[in-house]
């Protein structure tokens, strides 16, 4: 029988190469450098080329569909196993304690962004595919390695591949946790908007929070004006005193400046972090406000803060196979001229449709001025428990993966981390996984 771990390992050192010199590469979509050559800006594109030329170094066939997606292909036959990771991350963000882009592996953790969230993994299944190629392992069927670059976002680079290319016969993501998981749930944002202004009393100039719909924002930011700027002050260094975050305020001429620090989180976890945009609203909600600026603040404090299972909008859902539907307040803003906009973004099991969420927010969004609309989204996947390509991927664990059930979940987060030993395990079980699932 063959010692898959002991396989991974003698991979190790390549492996930690290539995917450090891939971590090291910015490629967080930028739509403000977008052009004809870089759709989604120059970093993702940039970190799709470096993989398909190590690809190509490699042996494999290769193919850069339009800078923004690509693949990596071995074997012959009718049947095609898809392999699909992703090569976008989130922003950075705050709160770090080494360079998010200059990795480090420190007590035997592999410390960057994308080293959970998809680079460690993805790579660790790419290894694990090279390796049986390598070895001269008989393919019965094609593998593709699938890579987009907007997994992250809105699934640009797979809408393309799909428009272009046939679908595969089956396949997996090394994009989740181990073991296998057989039921994706939809995504899609709830998007409002809401005219600026201010009533008598005093104003909210501006509130800004958040760098991305599927992240929990860690900080949050607002300017007000108001009458007694000290007593302000104090209010707010109670505030800090009595709730889980930490800030700062500062009166300027223009007004006075508030931040609140939370903690970030995956957006597929809104729980585990510290929002800070609705506690921040939870204080401004002391204030006299008024006009679509008291609205504003009235339902983040009211009906976002410390919800993330939509209970206040006596709308929580779950199913009993795909688990709950989980609500994500990640993008808040308002400026007091041109108004405001919140992204709401959901995951949500199969049972439930993107209307029934609609209009359970809107029930609560519109009568305070808000008009409520959603984007497309991803719809809930699904596979049978008894399908062979779950019951192949569960033994010995074999499954999506690559994160184990007893690793912190850092995706999204400051210090993402992965140990390193974990994705060589990884590596092994993605080689059993594919071995077993297109090898004679």
């Amino acid at each position: 029988m063959t010692d898959w771990l002991k396989e991974a390992n003698a991979q190790r050192e390549d492996y930690l190469t290539d995917l450090i010199s891939l971590m090291k590469i910015e490629s967080v979509r930028d739509d403000e450098q977008a052009t004809a050559d870089y759709p989604l800006g120059p970093g993702p594109a940039q970190a799709l080329a470096a993989f398909l030329e190590m690809a190509d170094q490699d042996g494999f066939r290769t193919r850069n569909i339009d800078n923004l997606v690509g693949y990596a292909e071995w074997g012959e036959g009718d049947e095609t196993l898809a392999i699909l990771a992703h090569l976008d991350v989130m922003p950075a963000g705050n709160g770090w304690d080494t360079d998010p882009f200059d990795p480090v592996i420190k007590d035997g953790n592999l410390i960057g962004r994308g080293a959970s969230d998809d680079k460690g993994p993805g790579m660790a299944a790419y290894y694990a595919l090279k390796t049986l190629k390598d070895q001269g392992a008989h393919f019965n069927k094609k593998v593709r390695f699938i890579v987009g670059t907007d997994e992250e976002a809105d699934w640009t680079g797979m809408h393309r591949y799909f428009e272009v290319e046939p679908a595969p016969t089956f396949g997996f993501s090394p994009d989740a946790e181990f073991p296998v998981i057989n039921g994706e749930k939809g995504q899609v944002s709830m998007l409002l908007d809401l005219p600026g202004g201010n009533g008598d009393g005093d104003l909210l100039k501006s509130f800004d929070a958040g760098l991305r719909f599927n992240m929990v924002p860690r900080e949050a930011t607002a300017v007000v004006e108001v009458a007694d700027n000290e007593d302000l002050v104090t209010r707010f260094t109670a505030f800090l005193d009595e709730n889980p975050v930490t800030g700062s305020i500062e009166v300027e001429p223009d007004g006075a400046h508030i931040e609140v620090i939370g903690k970030a989180a995956h957006g597929m976890e809104p729980e585990k972090g510290i929002n800070a945009a609705t506690y921040l609203a939870t204080f401004l909600k002391q204030l006299r406000l008024g006009g679509f600026a008291k609205d504003f603040v009235a339902y983040v404090a009211d009906y976002l803060h410390l919800d993330t299972r939509m209970d206040k909008f006596n709308a929580a859902f779950s199913d009993p196979v795909m688990g709950e539907m989980t609500m994500n307040a990640g993008l808040l803003s308002f400026d007091q001229q041109t108004g405001a906009h919140i992204d709401m973004n959901f995951r949500y099991p199969k049972g439930i449709t993107p209307d029934e969420i609609k209009a359970a927010v809107a029930k609560v969004a519109e009568p305070l001025h808000f008009t409520v609309t959603y984007q497309d989204g991803e719809v809930p996947h699904y596979v049978d428990p008894a399908d062979p390509l779950v019951q192949t991927l569960m033994k010995r664990g074999v499954a999506f993966g690559a994160l184990m059930p007893t690793t912190t979940n850092t995706m999204h987060q400051a210090n993402e981390f992965q140990p390193v030993n974990d994705l060589i395990m990884s590596m092994a079980i993605y080689m059993e996984a594919i071995h077993d699932l297109v090898t004679d």
